[in-house]
Formats: C-alpha cells, structure tokens, sequence
C-alpha cells in the first residue's frame, strides 16, 4: 500500500473511540480508510453521533510520527508488511473469527512470502499453556512440537515465558516454521528474554501483532491477542495451566471458531494440570503422543514417523506396585513423575538422607531430575 493508504488506515485505528466494530461499519459504508475520511460531517453523523463525526474529522495528534515510525520500519528490510481488512495478504481464515484485527503488522520470513504464509496457516496448530510451567510440561511442550515441525505443521504461540517459549523453540528444532503473536508493537520484544528467540522466529516464522508500533506490553493487549492465535490454527493444544490460566481463553475461543482443542492431562496434584483435566471434562481431547492430533486433525497419515515415542504412563502411586525395567534407575522409578518430596522418597526407597540427596543431585545434573520450589523433585521424561 503507498503513504496514503497507510495514512488513512493509521488514522482510523488512532482514533480515539472507534474500535474495531465501528471501523467494519465505517468501512463497509464507505469501501475504504482513505474514504471515511473525505466524507462529510453530515454524512458521517448518519452512521454514529455527533461525538463520532467530530472525532472522526479531527487527525488524530500522533499521526504523523506513527505514520513516519511505520514508514521507517517498513523500509528496513523486505522480511516486514502490512496487511489489512480486505488485502490479499491478510490471512483469511481471521475473517471467520468474531472480531477480525483491522490490520496486522508480521514480521519474518514468512511475511515476505504472501503465498507461504496463507500455506503454512492451512497446516497449523497453536500451542499454548503456563508461563510457569513444570519441567516436565516444559519438556512436552517442546517434544510435542517438534514432532509437529518434523511433520510440516507449523505452530503458532504467544512468545510468552514457558509453554509458548518451549512450543516457537521446538517447532524450529524440527525444522518447521512457528508464529508467534505477540501483545506489543513488533519493535518490542516481550519478555525481553526471548529476544534471541524472536530473532529466531523472524528467520524461521513469522511474528504478528494487531498493535501499532511503539505499544509497550499492556497487559489487556495480551488476552486479545489469544483470538489470532487461535484463530490463525486448526487446533489448540493445551500443555499445561492452572485453572485462572489465559491459556484457558485462547482453549475457549478455539471451541466457539469451531476448532478442536486437545489437552495433555497431568498429575492430579499439580495446580498446573487442573486446567487441562477441566477442558478434557468439558470435552477436549485426551491426548498422549503427538500422533493423537495429527490423526485428529488428519494433517499427517496414520503412523507417521514424524511423532515421538509415547510419553511414560506415571507409575503406580506407591512404589514397588509395579516392576522396574532392568535399564531404569530405582529412583527414577520410585519418583514417578508427580512431583514428590524428599521425605515421601526416603518412605519409598528406604535411602538414608545423605544418600537421597547425593543421588537426587546427580541425576539433577544429568537432567533427568528438576528441583521445584517447596523442596519438591519431579522427574524430567525425555524428549
């Protein structure tokens, strides 16, 4: 789009009071930004009020820097567009949901390739879940998606700490491509942490935002963004969160779009897994192995060889009940993969407490073990 288009498209969603549904109304009257703004006041006193038409008619004061930030950052590599309501570029399957963005600033190698991006939105899945997770979820979320990405799916995410951190990461390990959908302007990144990993993204994705550029991470920017990410998706899966967890709207909003949405269930006395055990109750799909949702969603062919193992069965609630593979480490079996405490280990085990600590902390350094807050230690599964 030239200066003008972009201008006019600014300036509607700078307008102080028109949000989203007045500017669909605004632009189906009128047929584009560019003509809102050349009608007159009379005229546009017919679709709102008074308050409405002056506003409408008066150029919001930060245009004009918005309109030169955005210019600017456009005109720093051809890995950034812009795509709005009605541009080939805006990915359609956004229109299906209840409250299309008005326009989308992406970033990456994606948005250079209008074409790539529409196929690899055809074959997505979001992945979501707590920004505290357990090592284990963190460990699924990864796994998972890397079996998504060796299966061509590309994942979509939120970039936040934990589950959406682990899900952008393992999707790029499998080689496939990820989108993150971020709650601030795409010359920001939040959490500062993941910079690297953004730029990780940018080279092998895309990242999205809604948000004009210069919007610093607001914290009700972030539940509004989970409507892209679900819609941009077949599917949503749900690794891990707590019952007040966001992940549980992104969940809520794939069931009213008509998407499927699958959750891994966890230990019953994690907070972190109540959340999926609540979706699984209200119908979400059970699922194990990466494989359950590719058949689901028939993105890849029964028994692909792009899934990984089945994640282990968690062993019987006291230890001994059931028998130890002559490989497995007996305190790797007596952990089990709730999390557990270093008294509930020495009732199963029978190890003095300097002989618990000293295997606890070697297998700590092996990776097969997390030390959790409360001096809790829960078993890591491998990836």
């Amino acid at each position: 789009m030239d200066s003008q288009e972009l201008q006019a498209w600014l300036r509607l969603t700078l307008t102080p009071g028109v949000g989203n549904t007045t500017a669909r109304k605004l632009l189906a009257a009128f047929g584009s930004a560019q003509a809102i703004f050349e009608q007159s006041s009379a005229t546009l006193q017919k679709l709102g009020s008074d308050k409405l038409a002056s506003t409408l008619r008066s150029e919001p004061p930060s245009l004009a820097a918005q309109l030169q930030t955005t210019l600017d950052w456009l005109q720093a590599g051809n890995d950034r567009r812009i795509a709005v309501l009605g541009d080939p570029a805006y990915p359609s399957v956004l229109l299906d949901i209840e409250d299309p963005p008005l326009m989308l600033y992406m970033l990456g190698t994606l948005a250079s390739h209008a074409d790539l991006a529409t196929k690899s939105i055809a074959n997505s899945l979001a992945i979501v879940g707590s920004r505290n997770p357990t090592p284990q979820g963190e460990s699924n979320a990864r796994q998972f998606a890397r079996a998504f990405g060796s299966a061509g799916i590309c994942v979509v995410s939120g970039l936040a700490l934990g589950i959406d951190g682990a899900a952008h990461d393992g999707a790029m390990l499998g080689g496939g491509e990820t989108i993150a959908v971020v709650g601030t302007g795409l010359d920001r990144v939040y959490p500062k942490k993941h910079l690297s990993l953004a730029h990780r993204i940018a080279r092998q994705g895309m990242i999205i935002s809604e948000f004009p550029l210069g919007t610093p991470p607001l914290t009700a920017n972030f539940p509004k963004r989970n409507r892209i990410i679900s819609g941009l998706s077949r599917g949503t899966l749900v690794v891990e969160a707590a019952l007040q967890s966001g992940s549980l709207i992104t969940a809520r909003l794939a069931a009213e779009q008509g998407k499927e949405v699958f959750a891994i269930p966890g230990s019953i006395h994690s907070p972190q897994s109540r959340g999926c055990h609540a979706l699984i109750k209200q119908g979400a799909k059970l699922v194990e192995v990466a494989q359950d949702v590719l058949e689901e969603l028939r993105l890849a062919p029964a028994g692909s060889a792009a899934t990984p193992d089945a994640l282990p069965a968690p062993p019987e609630d006291i230890a001994g009940d059931a028998p130890v593979p002559a490989n497995e480490d007996p305190l790797l079996a007596a952990l089990g993969f709730d999390a557990v405490s270093l008294d509930a280990l020495q009732a199963r085990t029978g190890l003095d407490t300097a002989q618990l600590q000293a295997q606890l902390l070697e297998l700590e350094l092996d990776g097969q073990v997390a030390r959790l807050p409360g001096g809790l230690f829960q078993r890591i599964a491998a990836g």
